[in-house]
């Protein structure tokens, strides 16, 4: 029995991986902000915990779709050699057994608990990434980073219409966030990687264009972003706190942005990635707050 254990945990994490949990997380947050942002008070608990979880598994059936459609150039780039499906670790039957097996369970939940409409936003969304991303877009174009960053921005309309039953243009709003967001964020990481890309034959933008452009492309990018993030203000949508909290997230992304036009130093490049991924997280955290800070203010009163 012990000498199992170590194959037991090893699969486990194997598929786990197959997950893309850090990605995963992220969608998940940003489609749980929705849910708040959705209501006045607060998600029923079904909602929330079926909602939750038919997300994450559908969002986690589409990376493990998204390792087996990449796994040859997985192999070739440092950034993912070390992927379950290159280093040997699972077969690619293994890995769309399992990614059908969640997906099936995370677009049951969501029909039962949830409501068709989210169901199907959510299958649209499996569809744009693991299908029309991943085998067409990312070798075809590069711009593949902003036409299928649609999918990419879906998880906050999900949870909207989990609450609501219906899309409201507000939760439009959180998906333009997150479209204007996931150029600047994943072409900085193309820069750091670039050599990576170019030996997978993949055409991102700094191969294409150069990385001067694609570093212009950034600025530009982030400005959108900037504008983007004040609409659920000028809507009416969210109050101070949100702007004041945009605001600065936005300024540092900006001098980001900046900075890159002068400073080549690739290791910035990487620091704006990850500074990206902060910058999102905290984005819709302030959105919560925001939401329910007329709620807590007369507490204090």
């Amino acid at each position: 029995m012990s000498q199992l254990s170590p194959a037991l945990s090893v699969s486990w994490r194997d598929y786990y991986e197959l997950c893309k949990p850090r990605v995963v997380a992220l969608i998940v947050f940003t489609a749980v902000v929705g849910m708040f942002l959705a209501t006045p008070g607060m998600v029923p608990p079904a909602i929330l915990t079926f909602g939750t979880l038919g997300i994450g598994l559908v969002a986690s059936a589409a990376a493990a779709i998204n390792h087996v459609a990449d796994h040859r150039i997985d192999a070739i780039m440092v950034r993912t050699k070390y992927r379950p499906l290159p280093q040997g670790e699972l077969s690619r039957p293994q890995a769309l057994a399992f990614a059908t097996g969640i997906g099936v369970l995370g677009m049951t939940l969501l029909i039962v608990f949830v409501n068709t409409l989210t169901a199907v936003l959510t299958l649209l969304s499996l569809v744009g990434y693991a299908v029309i991303y991943t085998l067409y877009l990312k070798r075809a174009t590069p711009q593949n980073i902003v036409i299928g960053g649609a999918a990419g921005a879906a998880p906050p309309v999900l949870g909207w219409t989990a609450v609501t039953g219906s899309i409201d243009p507000h939760a439009l709003l959180l998906f333009l966030i997150v479209f204007a967001w996931t150029p600047p964020h994943f072409w900085a990481l193309a820069i750091y990687r670039r050599n990576d890309y170019a030996k997978a034959d993949i055409p991102m933008l700094p191969i294409t264009h150069g990385v001067d452009f694609t570093r212009m492309q950034i600025l530009l990018y982030t400005v959108i972003l900037t504008v983007v993030t004040i609409l659920p203000f000028a809507t009416y949508m969210c109050g101070w706190v949100y702007l004041i909290g945009a605001l600065v997230l936005d300024g540092v992304f900006l001098y980001y942005a900046i900075c890159m036009q002068w400073d080549h130093d690739d290791r910035l490049a990487m620091r704006m990635f990850w500074y990206s991924i902060i910058y999102l997280m905290a984005l819709f955290a302030v959105l919560f707050v925001d939401h329910y800070a007329p709620l807590i203010y007369p507490l204090f009163g």
